[in-house]
């Protein structure tokens, strides 16, 4: 198995979100974490650059807001 791999980057009016297989299933994992019938409106993940995210990526947070 590989490791994950997620790359933020962003511009104005743009993010780009690269990631190999694995990455992509880490993603999934964590949106599926957040549309959980438990979680609660405004709950959040952080995903930052050199722990989740390639070194030199944007950051990125994931957050439920069911109002939208």
């Amino acid at each position: 198995m590989d490791e994950p791999v997620i790359e933020v980057r962003s511009s104005v009016g743009e993010a780009h979100i690269r990631a190999n297989g694995e990455g992509l299933r880490v993603l999934a994992e964590r949106l599926l974490e957040l549309a959980g019938a438990d979680v609660r409106d405004g709950h959040h993940l952080h995903l930052d650059a050199g722990v989740d995210l390639e070194d030199g990526s944007s950051g990125l947070v994931l957050e439920r807001d069911d109002s939208v």
